[in-house]
């Protein structure tokens, strides 16, 4: 109870709106209806910096000593707490220096910019940041703010759980899902919500490629992850602070744990209900509110999101949408097989009913079939699906569910092009690494030295990791040759004989889509 006691009089007295405005609390009627649950979404994403972040940023540097401020601030930051504590600094006339990663999307490191903070990017992770932040602390005597391990900074971020008790003075709020990188806004929230509402669920919400908090919690202390994925650039922290961690081990119910295509559909909840474009960060919150709803299957609670931002680069737009609409379940991708003759377009597509079409591919096999490539859009999530895979059997199609077959999501329904007799001995290989600057040239470099390329295809979206779809020509004899070197470069990979897209992709008339 003492910590309770200290971080609510830390968090009623804390300084944040001279800087930050009290943010709404929005209901979320799509959402909720859909749900049979009251959702209502705290709205972070319209802070002055479109994050939360400023909020604890503004308490710990106005809790400075005059003698701290003028020796000038230096944060390390993947964007959101950078831009707070170049804000604050730019109001109060402190010099501020920020240190970013070089994988930073380019709308923060441009804010940061624009309010006058010097910036140096450094490294490819937040921890590779921070640890040359520390440095310069050592060489030029700067005032470190730290994004989420200091108590002032935490009771700052504490602040929206106060706000949201005001708002909602007569309801009982059963659940409150929190977004969790380095744990800062779950402290704060979980401290004054178990003070001054024990019975609300405290949830934190993390990705399942940066799952620091989750796997800390589960282990019993704080552990250190070999990687995490970038794609929620604002949670991507492979340690939670150590005064989180104290705080979570007390006080937050549980962790779950977010698929990116699950993160890119709360996005879509949100802008269907608000408008407004989330950062994938900003919407984790609202991904594990339907999982835990999903798991629970509990219907007529109050819950209560964090929007924690809204700082994305409108380029990775176009990701998001095509991976929310399988996250939601409301894409279906099917490969199907149809006669090779007069009328099966027309038979197969009356069989589609009035389905609204997200894709359509046709692709010449031979004189006997031909293969098609559909995306069909549900409106009832799996149930649909399979009903419709179960109608086009029984008509005697060859049906291959291809929604969750992640080479057909990220290749082939992009790829223009097919198998092309003149090529000999190719075959095709799937590759997966981590994402960062320079990872692809050096795949390029260590793959084409001993095999001619026949085929290549790559997407990048800012995700943890390349993937890579590659065909080579390689002499049979020598098969398990290059198996042993590609074991060797250390690389995931999937020989995809098997993968029915694949033998899919086999199908394709050269230079056909």
């Amino acid at each position: 109870m003492a910590m309770l006691k200290k971080y609510v009089e830390k968090i009623e007295n804390a300084s944040v709106y001279e800087v930050a405005i009290k943010t709404p609390l929005d209901a979320m009627p799509t959402l909720s209806k859909r749900l049979n649950n009251e959702v209502l979404l705290k709205r972070e994403d319209l802070q002055p910096v479109f994050s939360f972040k400023l909020r604890g940023a503004y308490n710990k540097i106005a809790s400075l000593s005059e003698e701290s401020r003028n020796k000038g601030v230096i944060a390390a930051s993947a964007g959101n707490h950078a831009q707070g504590v170049a804000l604050v600094a730019q109001k109060l006339g402190i010099d501020a220096l920020i240190v970013m990663p070089r994988t930073t999307p380019a709308i923060k490191v441009n804010s940061v910019h624009e309010k006058g903070a010097q910036i140096i990017l450094h490294g490819d992770t937040y921890d590779e940041a921070y640890e040359h932040a520390k440095q310069l602390v050592i060489e030029q005597g700067l005032t470190f703010i730290h994004p989420y391990d200091d108590e002032d900074v935490i009771a700052g971020q504490g602040t929206v759980a106060m706000e949201v008790l005001q708002q909602t003075p007569s309801t009982a709020i059963d659940a409150i899902f929190v977004p969790v990188g380095g744990g800062g806004l779950i402290a704060g929230v979980a401290t004054y919500f178990k003070a001054k509402s024990p019975s609300t669920k405290v949830i934190g919400v993390e990705p399942e490629d940066a799952p620091c908090m989750h796997h800390a919690l589960e282990a019993g202390e704080r552990v250190v992850l070999d990687q995490v994925g970038i794609f929620a650039d604002g949670v991507a922290v492979r340690q939670v602070g150590a005064e989180p961690f104290h705080v979570a081990q007390r006080y937050v119910d549980e962790v779950i744990l977010v698929s990116t295509d699950e993160i890119c559909a709360g996005i879509k909840d949100i802008f269907d209900d608000t408008r407004s474009i989330a950062e994938p960060a900003g919407a984790l919150a609202v991904a594990g509110l339907k999982k835990y709803i999903a798991r629970e299957k509990c219907h007529s609670q109050h819950l209560v999101a964090i929007d924690s931002g809204a700082n994305i680069n409108f380029d990775r737009l176009q990701h998001v949408a095509e991976r929310a609409e399988v996250g939601e379940q409301r894409e279906a991708l099917l490969a199907v097989t149809i006669p090779e003759q007069p009328g099966s377009f027309l038979e197969f597509c009356s069989l589609l009913g009035k389905r609204s079409i997200t894709e359509f591919n046709y692709r010449y096999a031979h004189t006997r079939d031909a293969h098609i490539f559909v995306g069909v859009e549900l409106s009832k999530g799996d149930k649909e699906k399979n009903a419709l895979i179960d109608r086009l059997a029984n008509s005697d199609y060859e049906v291959i569910d291809m929604t969750d077959n992640e080479m057909a999501r990220m290749h082939i329904r992009h790829m223009v092009g097919g198998h092309a007799e003149s090529i000999d001995d190719e075959v095709l290989f799937r590759f997966q690494f981590p994402e960062r600057p320079g990872a692809l040239l050096k795949f390029l470099t260590l793959i084409g030295q001993r095999w001619n390329i026949s085929l290549f295809h790559y997407r990048n979206h800012g995700a943890a990791y390349g993937r890579v779809f590659v065909g080579l020509q390689v002499n049979p004899s020598e098969h398990i040759e290059l198996i042993d070197y590609f074991e060797s470069l250390g690389y995931d990979y999937w020989e995809e004989v098997n993968n029915p897209a694949y033998q899919l992709f086999l199908a394709k008339e050269p230079h056909q889509y």
